[in-house]
């Protein structure tokens, strides 16, 4: 996980260019690694391949789950992309859970939420005159915008299999402005991309970016790292730590302790 700090406040990309259209019936088999845990970043159905940009039922995706505006390509690269903190020191994120969930995928979700709220000052709170909000939704897939977008902002987390406490935290933290571990620029020093084994039209998942990692050292342990499997072609590995290869990668389970240390640090929280 990471701040991005590119030059400018945004990226914009006006055109894309079709490399690959692919309808695939992998979709349990997608789910089912994301449930595990471990491996983030297998097939999905109904969705169209565009120059390392996914559309699934009409939202771009980037690196599998992060929404990308259809307007421009917006990404949130800078600090004005932050939610805004409160004069108490907190900030006040409002939300929306829709009624098409189950009582446990509402359980679920809140307990994501105070896995994000403990030791930091972020709080979620049921949304009632906001203007800005997340709005959770168990649409295609799990998925989020970056950063805050302002106005109503949808957060996918399909049913059952996206509603876990931990992939929930995961995409509350894209929501928050952070990106996934693997990108960041000081990666290669710790993991080993193997691209002969990744999805020719995923290949630009795994790029690295100009980033302001809040001087903290590289988190196998984020909850925002890839697995090591991520966008496999062939079943074999796609990210290989380099300190200490059985190192766990892909968790998703919770925050680790350096994920909160980074979110205080780029909210300047007190906790």
């Amino acid at each position: 996980m990471f701040v991005p700090a590119w030059s400018g406040n945004c990226i914009s990309v006006s055109v894309y260019f079709v490399f690959l259209s692919i309808k695939t019936t992998y979709f349990g088999q997608f789910f089912s690694q994301i449930s595990s845990q471990s491996n983030f970043g297998m097939p999905i159905k109904n969705h169209y391949s565009l120059a390392g940009v996914i559309s699934v039922d009409g939202t771009d995706l980037r690196e599998g789950d992060i929404a990308v505006s259809s307007r421009s390509q917006k990404n949130c690269f800078a600090r004005s992309c932050l939610w805004t903190k409160s004069v108490d020191g907190k900030v006040y994120i409002a939300y929306s859970v829709s009624h098409a969930y189950s009582e446990e995928d509402v359980e679920n979700i809140k307990k994501g939420m105070k896995l994000i709220e403990h030791d930091t000052c972020v709080r979620f709170v049921p949304r009632t005159h906001q203007r800005d909000y997340l709005d959770i939704q168990p649409k295609t897939g799990c998925w989020s915008y970056l950063g805050a977008r302002g106005g109503r902002q949808t957060i996918s987390l399909q049913t059952p299999e996206c509603t876990g406490s931990g992939v929930t935290v995961h995409e509350l933290m894209h929501a928050l402005g952070f990106v996934h571990e693997q990108s960041r620029a000081d990666r290669d020093k710790y993991v080993t991309i193997m691209w002969s084994n990744i999805w020719k039209d995923r290949l630009r998942n795994f790029e690295k970016f100009k980033t302001n990692n809040l001087d903290t050292p590289y988190d196998y342990g984020s909850i925002m790292h890839f697995g090591k499997y991520a966008f496999s072609e062939d079943g074999e590995l796609t990210i290989v730590p380099k300190r200490n290869w059985n190192v766990k990668i892909g968790q998703r389970f919770g925050p680790s302790d350096l994920d909160i240390m980074k979110i205080n640090r780029m909210y300047t929280c007190n906790a």
